[in-house]
């Protein structure tokens, strides 16, 4: 029989190291190995970034609320129509008539108004009245440009308001008289191919029947439809870099070829 007062073996510190470090292995590694599991499974569901589609809906989520346009503040201004400004300015309110507005095409909304008069309207709507802001809010819409608005919403009402129409644009002017013998020369390199043969019902250079009935509006005249195009002549026929004085010097070459006095 063992001596019962037998000392038993201590471990020494290395053996206890080693069980602790045995005993959480296998722990880490089950972690490690879920972690990975997971990380697997996110990879696989990540949505696509690589395509066409993809890059552009990624585009329009980071794209800024507001926005810089370069406008040249020369440029003439084309002003809308009654519903072109309805449609950018006017619809948010008077579509679902929000703010008390009157709703687009509803008679019973806009009685009591159209009897204040088209002048009344216009008034109120420039100016702004109750919670509605001067201009429907853009101010850079032109006096005609809001009584046009007034105008295509209060028809659709059952009103009869006629809408401003755009002012005729000036006639074109020439600086300087034109000189036929220089005009010669641009008629050759830009007007020949129509004029020469009458294609598309161009007058032919010199022939005096075909210019008789155009020759009435005089050299002004004439300039100003070359410069803007007319029937099936482009603007400075077809030739947009044509400068303007060179542009003269040929209409006043076909002028005075048909009999024109410059």
């Amino acid at each position: 029989m063992a001596d019962s007062n037998a000392k038993m073996t201590q471990a020494t510190p290395q053996e206890v190291i080693i069980s602790v470090v045995a005993g959480l292995f296998a722990p880490l590694l089950a972690i490690f190995l879920i972690v990975q599991l997971v990380l697997g499974i996110q990879q696989d569901q990540q949505p696509d970034a690589t395509s066409e589609a993809a890059q552009k809906a990624t585009l329009a989520r980071i794209k800024p609320v507001a926005q810089l346009a370069a406008l040249d503040a020369s440029a003439p201004k084309v002003e809308k129509s009654g519903q072109e400004v309805y449609d950018a300015v006017c619809a948010s309110c008077h579509t679902p008539g929000a703010l008390g507005a009157p709703r687009f095409d509803n008679k019973g909304d806009w009685t009591g108004r159209l009897g204040q008069g088209y002048d009344t309207l216009i008034k109120h709507a420039i100016e702004g009245i109750r919670q509605m802001p001067a201009r429907g809010g853009d101010g850079d819409l032109s006096d005609i440009e809001v009584a046009r608005a007034v105008a295509y919403m209060a028809n659709s009402a059952g009103a009869n308001f006629k809408a401003p129409e755009a002012a005729a644009p000036a006639a074109a002017t020439v600086s300087a008289k034109p000189d036929p013998a220089k005009g010669k020369a641009v008629y050759d390199a830009n007007c020949a191919v129509c004029h020469a043969t009458g294609v598309a019902g161009a007058p032919k250079a010199g022939d005096k029947a075909a210019w008789s009935a155009r020759m009435s509006q005089g050299y002004a005249g004439l300039y100003d439809n070359a410069l803007k195009g007319i029937g099936g002549m482009p603007a400075k026929g077809g030739n947009a870099d044509l400068p303007d004085a060179d542009l003269a010097n040929a209409v006043g070459y076909l002028f005075a070829e048909a009999g024109g006095k410059l």
